[in-house]
């Protein structure tokens, strides 16, 4: 029964492993978000009150 002859779709899936796995990474590395994060500062703003012309 060639179904249990491990040979050939073993020989299948390990290329098949070794091209997906050559070709996805550069892709998913060259990837760059349109908006980088940039860190915030750990000081609070300096708030001011409100002036209210007619109060």
């Amino acid at each position: 029964m060639p179904q249990l002859n491990p040979a050939p779709w073993f020989a299948i899936l390990v290329f098949s492993w070794m091209i997906l796995l050559t070709v996805i990474p550069p892709k998913v590395l060259a990837h760059t978000y349109p908006n980088e994060p940039t860190s915030q500062s750990t000081q609070k703003p300096k708030t001011e009150p409100w002036n209210w012309p007619w109060y």
